[in-house]
């Protein structure tokens, strides 16, 4: 085969799957020749994916690329069908990334190791099937596959409460799935043709009243998975009770699909009921980002503090996504981007600081960055690129949404005015209860640490007084206070070196994307205008725009096309 006909993305998917085959005969008793057996494969993938995209991946180019397409089902019209571009592109670049390095900080599972990694690499391919799904079928296909990994890994490996949490992640986002299998199926059975296929579904002329309950079906759908308030309790629960690598995939990889599929499927497909709902997005992330950084201040666990300031970051993604703007909806993904990496490594560093403890309260701390330096140097540094530091990647995405928000000409100055005041009140509470965490686990607080420097271990995979976070399972009486491993910081710092990267030099990123949300906002912001047109009084009334003369409809259409 010639290379550029040669299945790239298909061996890209399969390879971790294929491998994990493997798992059940590799001569291993301990454990650790499965771990740098699965290790490797997640460094071949992603060294794999980079060489292809870095190669064969235009990003001047807002079209599907690295298509292939195989009959899969002929006789229910299903195919094998996948393709990248720049929406899909920097997301499986941050899969790979995140999965690998969580499968690394797993190093200490000592638990039923095989079924661990087993788990880690089906994961893995699951997931960069939702990226680069061409076929909304096979998207479904894929989501539902990471569902199963991710419910074993929270449910066998996670905390003293891990099967609620695992059982109530399965079913918010299970029953949610069935909108994108509902979606796809009226999408695909409109028209003339049957197709699953998101080229051709594209090209299809859905009516408004279709157009609308199917994007109301896909928001919840993929709100689930983003976090979106009132669906976002399945979080905090999931997080609170999973082991640190499997926290970093779920915060830093499962996320993301959410704000992928809005933008795949909602903006992409269902342009003109998007008009409708922006508003609507634009006062959900609100919303998230108030109550998300109030929930979170009120948190005495440390990963349930995490995971209630994910959901306020997510906001930003809702709010760039309804702003009409270009820089707006790429800022939308790079928040995507940042927060993946940046809340990847928060996630890792509450692992390490509960391996050390034993204990995810933060008012059962205190004072251990005296003898933890290198562990509260690399959290105070996640920390700070959390809370949008000037200089690393929080700043420059959450500064994007901002001025994507307020340079809109489709709402109103009193709409966009109160939506940028109350996402900056938000962005005031982020540091407030980051530094409060920082403050309560590695200053002397006053609080006296539950845990004893003594050697003793002892095996309690089975005990409820222990929670085994997919390690060594160790009563806090038995805890000690070692620094980071090389291992650790080695971890921690490829996160934190491509949030400072990213910070200071943001077309690291953007250049891979740009072109395609380009192309994506001007096709929503056609479908406003030709909207617009014929009903002028679409925003007239409330905050939201005020009425678009017709003769500035006629010219910014004529400038679209």
């Amino acid at each position: 085969m010639m290379p550029d006909q040669f299945p790239w993305l298909t061996t890209i998917i399969l390879l971790p799957l294929v491998a994990s085959l493997a798992i059940p005969v590799l001569p291993d008793k301990e454990g650790k020749r499965v771990r740098w057996y699965a290790l490797g494969v997640g460094i071949a993938d992603f060294v794999l994916m980079c060489y292809v995209f870095w190669k064969h991946y235009d990003a001047s180019s807002a079209s599907f690329q690295l298509v292939e397409k195989y009959a899969w089902v002929p006789q229910l019209g299903l195919n094998w069908a996948i393709s990248v571009d720049g929406l899909s592109v920097p997301l499986v670049l941050l899969a790979g990334l995140v999965t690998t390095l969580a499968m690394f900080a797993a190093w200490q599972v000592d638990y039923k190791p095989r079924l661990f990694y087993f788990l880690m690499l089906v994961l893995y391919s699951a997931q960069i099937g939702v990226f680069v799904a061409q076929d909304v079928m096979l998207l479904f296909i894929m989501w539902e596959l990471e569902l199963v990994p991710v419910y074993l890994l929270v449910s066998i490996w996670g905390g003293k409460k891990r099967r609620y949490a695992a059982t109530k992640f399965l079913l918010y986002t299970a029953a949610a799935s069935i909108f994108i299998l509902v979606a796809a199926l009226g999408m695909a059975f409109y028209g003339d043709n049957i197709t699953f296929d998101m080229v051709e579904l594209a090209m299809k002329d859905y009516p408004l009243a279709l157009e609308l309950p199917l994007y109301a079906g896909l928001l919840i759908a993929f709100g689930v998975k983003l976090a979106v308030f009132p669906l976002h309790t399945w979080l905090p629960d999931a997080h609170g009770e999973a082991s640190a690598p499997v926290s970093m995939i779920l915060a830093g990889v499962l996320l993301k699909m959410g704000g992928y599929g809005l933008i795949r499927l909602n903006l992409e497909l269902l342009p003109d009921a998007h008009v409708y709902f922006a508003p609507i997005l634009a006062i959900l992330g609100i919303v998230n980002i108030i109550y998300g950084a109030f929930a979170s201040f009120g948190q005495t666990n440390m990963k349930r503090r995490l995971a209630y300031s994910s959901v306020s970051h997510m906001g930003f993604v809702l709010l760039g996504i309804a702003s009409f703007t270009d820089v707006g909806i790429s800022g939308a993904l790079l928040q995507m981007i940042s927060h993946g990496l940046i809340a990847s490594v928060l996630f890792f560093l509450a692992g390490v600081t509960y391996d050390r403890t034993h204990t995810l309260m933060m008012d059962e701390m205190g004072g251990i960055g005296q003898v933890m330096p290198k562990v509260f140097a690399l959290f105070t540094a996640a920390a700070m690129a959390s809370l949008a530091l000037p200089g690393m990647s929080g700043f420059i995405s959450e500064l994007s949404v901002f001025v994507g928000v307020t340079s809109s000409d489709i709402y109103s100055s009193p709409f966009r005015t109160v939506t940028v005041f109350l996402a900056a009140v938000g962005v005031i509470l982020t540091p407030i209860y980051l530094l409060s965490m920082l403050r309560q686990v590695f200053y002397n607080s006053g609080a006296a640490p539950t845990c004893n420097v003594t050697n003793a271990v002892s095996e309690n995979q089975g005990s409820q007084e222990a929670v085994c976070f997919g390690t060594n399972c160790i009563l806090p009486g038995d805890a000690l206070y070692n620094d980071a491993s090389p291992r650790e910081v080695f971890i921690a710092l490829c996160f934190l070196v491509l949030i400072v990267g990213i910070g200071f030099y943001p077309k690291v990123a953007t250049q891979m994307y740009d072109v395609k949300m380009v192309a994506v906002n001007a096709q929503v912001r056609e479908s406003y205008t030709q909207i617009a047109q014929a009903n002028p009084q679409i925003y007239a009334k409330g905050l939201f725009t005020p009425t678009l003369a017709e003769a500035e409809v006629t010219a910014v259409l004529g400038v679209l096309k």
